[in-house]
């Protein structure tokens, strides 16, 4: 994998740059659609490419070891044939979903174990073996297993699971430098910097990241239930050690100004399931505030989702149809929505390089924030 650092905006952090892998090249600063079970939900494949225009989509390990099973993803030639995408793909690795299952999981020294959602069968996830399952897979991007505390936990408990997760850290990325992919393509690794709102552990967690020299960087641990400007602060500290010739991923974030203040900040990459999940339940992001299609207001307002819209779902409906397909629980509602949605996401990650190549992103993100936030 290759990083290529195009230009910077005057007075931010902001960065525009081009990152190449084998399944194609990614324009960054970019967001990347979730696609947990090999799947964007209620978006198909041929949508996503050629109407949505996503450069990479991501997959989680946690969930697609599970379901269908290494078996099968290995049979098939790996995630891209099987889902039948040939571009990019990122895998977490199930971190965050084995954090999730509190009363489910337990993590040792040796790795995490947990039940299965599904049936309740037990598992252990190692730093080698999510390497494994990530190597079958397929993935373009991997990222490390790392324990994902609550934004709202204690100093003690935040460096213990940052001192756990660095020692897996050092497993990990000795098995990715002694294994190869089983495609016949490279296959980057990411770690990961976590540290809670403490500012040191974040730089000693990011110091330790740096010295590797992989491939690319993530920032995870965020949008877990600290203040939002405290996330912001957490961001600078980390991208001020973090190397600025690679990659910078910020994990599971966000609204729209959460998007823009982490460009602001140095951030290349994001990702997030709230365009796609509260596009099924209603709400829609747009370049000139938020909506809810379940309000009465928009019954008989028959002007198009969006008249300047990235999709073609945004002029080909009325706010009035979209509405009623809710109302009446259509599942082409959740599937218009979800398009929009992904849609504006990646109009405004294209909008803010536009800006920064430009050297205007300060001026246009400051007018952005404050627009996408609106309540239409």
């Amino acid at each position: 994998m290759d990083f290529q650092l195009q230009s910077t905006a005057p007075g931010t952090n902001a960065r525009a740059g081009l990152i190449t892998t084998d399944h194609g090249t990614i324009e960054t600063p970019i967001f990347m659609p979730v696609g947990t079970l090999g799947s964007v939900k209620a978006v198909h494949q041929h949508e996503l490419a050629d109407d949505v225009k996503a450069q990479i989509i991501l997959g989680n390990t946690y969930h697609l070891y599970l379901r269908p099973g290494i078996d099968i993803l290995e049979k098939a030639g790996g995630l891209h044939r099987f889902i039948g995408w040939e571009r990019p793909i990122l895998t977490d690795s199930g971190g965050f979903q084995v954090f999730s299952l509190a009363d489910n999981r337990k993590l040792t020294e040796e790795g995490a174990w947990f039940r299965s959602h599904i049936d309740g069968s037990k598992h252990l996830f190692t730093p080698e073996n999510v390497v494994d399952i990530e190597r079958s897979i397929g993935a373009d991007i991997m990222m490390a297993l790392d324990e994902c505390p609550p934004g709202t936990a204690d100093y003690d408990y935040a460096r213990k699971s940052l001192r756990l997760t660095q020692r897996w850290l050092e497993r990990g990325w000795k098995h990715y430098k002694e294994t190869v992919g089983r495609y016949g393509y490279s296959q980057a690794y990411f770690p990961i910097v976590q540290g809670v709102v403490y500012p040191d552990l974040r730089r000693d967690a990011a110091k330790h990241v740096a010295d590797l020299g992989a491939d690319g960087n993530a920032i995870g641990g965020l949008a877990v239930g600290e203040p939002t400007e405290q996330m912001y602060e957490m961001i600078e500290v980390v991208n001020e050690i973090l190397p600025a010739d690679k990659p910078r991923y910020l994990m599971g974030v966000g609204t729209p100004a959460n998007i823009l203040e982490a460009i602001d900040r140095g951030v290349d990459m994001m990702d997030c399931v709230m365009p796609t999940r509260n596009g099924r339940n209603g709400m829609l992001f747009t370049a000139h505030g938020i909506m809810n299609m379940r309000n009465r207001k928009w019954a008989d307002d028959f002007s198009p989702i969006q008249e300047d819209g990235p999709s073609y779902v945004d002029r080909a409906y009325s706010k009035a149809y979209l509405r009623h397909l809710f109302i009446a629980d259509e599942i082409l509602a959740m599937q218009i929505a979800s398009i929009h949605n992904i849609s504006f996401y990646l109009w405004l990650v294209g909008e803010a390089r536009r800006h920064i190549i430009a050297g205007d992103f300060k001026s246009w993100k400051t007018e952005m924030v404050e627009r996408v936030t609106r309540r239409l």
